[in-house]
């Protein structure tokens, strides 16, 4: 099978094309031809030797993908030809790849109304929107949420389901952004380049924040007293609350097949629609590195075997 591996720890340069035998599905294990693989700001941290799970090299990186199985192990409960997604768990990932071997229960069926390419966007993207909002915040109709870094993968997702479960939404991102947040469902859009959140906001009930670092002193400040704060970019652990009448958080996750149903739910329901896809061929995972660490990657990059 094909791959795009890590040898050594550095630049997207490091990113090299290899050829594995393919793998042999196990208990409970099935092979999947990967049709799409995404591409996610962890991808690149891994490479760089920062994530903080530790990978043996050389490494398959890549954590969602969508394809169709093509071998079952003992008792796997999915059959081949099933059309599913995933999510890798991070100990492993390997989703930069023409296959990949992986459990049976933790795999969701594809969505019948989208492409494989759709599907790869929207996995990871929108299950860490999901658990963020509904999970972790617990965001509710009538509530005001603040999005940092709203038109990325999770950030779209993120402001379509808020917009989805009936809160009033901001999010932040460059100007020539806006107008792709407000077709996306947010109400007010600000250019994060010098706002002063605590000054044009101060009173949102929630915050999700997908950028990190310089951005979350602005995501305390722009939440009222009693305000809750969510972090997916910040470390393992939420940042410390820079004021004492809020609440810092740290979602969760996890993967199973019942969170990618929800997933699929959400979408049958009207709450998600893809976001922009820049299709690549995974040979150009290299192109595809540098355009998503320069952080102003709108929407999703897809690789495709």
């Amino acid at each position: 099978m094909k791959v795009m591996e890590i040898r050594e720890y550095g630049g997207p340069e490091v990113l090299t094309p290899a050829e594995r035998p393919d793998p042999v599905p196990g208990d409970g294990e099935v092979l999947v031809e990967i049709k799409a693989a995404s591409v996610n700001a962890a991808d690149w941290k891994v490479r760089r030797g920062k994530s903080l799970a530790q990978h043996p090299l050389p490494h398959v990186p890549g954590r969602d993908f969508s394809g169709v199985i093509v071998a079952a192990g003992p008792g796997a409960d999915l059959p081949v030809g099933q059309e599913v997604f995933g999510v890798c768990p991070t100990e492993t990932e390997a989703a930069y790849a023409s296959h990949i071997l992986f459990k049976s229960e933790l795999l969701g069926r594809k969505p019948a109304a989208l492409s494989h390419v759709e599907t790869a966007a929207i996995a990871l993207a929108g299950l860490t929107a999901m658990v963020a909002l509904e999970d972790t915040l617990h965001l509710k109709a009538g509530e005001k949420i603040l999005i940092q870094g709203g038109a990325g993968g999770v950030g779209g997702m993120a402001v379509q389901l808020a917009h989805h479960l009936g809160a009033t939404v901001v999010a932040t991102a460059r100007a020539e952004n806006h107008d792709y947040l407000r077709e996306l469902g947010v109400d007010q859009a600000i250019d994060y380049r010098g706002a002063d959140l605590g000054e044009l906001l101060g009173d949102c009930d929630a915050a999700f924040d997908c950028v990190g670092g310089g951005t979350v002193e602005g995501t305390f400040a722009a939440l009222k007293p009693g305000g809750r704060a969510a972090f997916v970019a910040s470390g393992a652990t939420a940042p410390e609350a820079t004021r004492p009448d809020v609440t810092s958080l740290r979602p969760a996750v996890s993967r199973s097949r019942e969170r990618l149903e929800r997933v699929t739910a959400h979408l049958e329901h009207g709450a998600w629609k893809p976001p922009v896809i820049e299709v690549m061929p995974l040979s150009d995972a290299v192109k595809a590195h540098e355009l998503s660490e320069a952080g102003h990657v709108r929407g999703k990059i897809v690789l495709v075997p």
